[in-house]
């Protein structure tokens, strides 16, 4: 079973949301999606700096098995990245939620969450075989 925080917001692109304040997010990717990837070997992550729009790749996680794109889950400006991944891109696997998160964004103006899955949509999701 995967594990989905509840105080979290989801997308079907398997990226989770989630609120620091001030109209800023950090975004990661899920359990389930690490687990469907295996052993990640390189992350690629934007600039600082770099506008992203709703559902725009932003970067690539590498595993032994694939390459996959991470999608922006909402529109803003990229205002921090998980400098760390870049020597242990492992943190994805082992802590997905806190030491494993990718990016923060600046929310575009009137950007909110609302078109996010809460966690218990994102567990019927994967359920259902997404």
């Amino acid at each position: 079973m995967a594990n989905i925080p509840n105080d979290l917001k989801y997308t079907k692109d398997h990226e989770w949301v989630r609120e620091l304040g001030n109209g800023r997010i950090r975004v990661g990717i899920t359990d389930h999606a690490q687990k469907q990837l295996g052993d990640l070997v390189f992350v690629e992550l934007p600039p600082v700096g770099r506008t992203l729009d709703t559902g725009e790749p932003f970067g690539t996680v590498e595993s032994v098995k694939s390459v996959s794109d991470v999608f922006a889950p909402l529109a803003g400006k990229v205002t921090g990245r998980n400098e760390e991944l870049d020597s242990d891109p492992e943190l994805v696997n082992t802590d997905p939620y806190d030491e494993g998160w990718l990016i923060e964004i600046e929310l575009a103006k009137g950007t909110d969450l609302k078109g996010l899955l809460s966690a218990t949509a994102y567990g019927e999701w994967i359920t259902e075989g997404a």
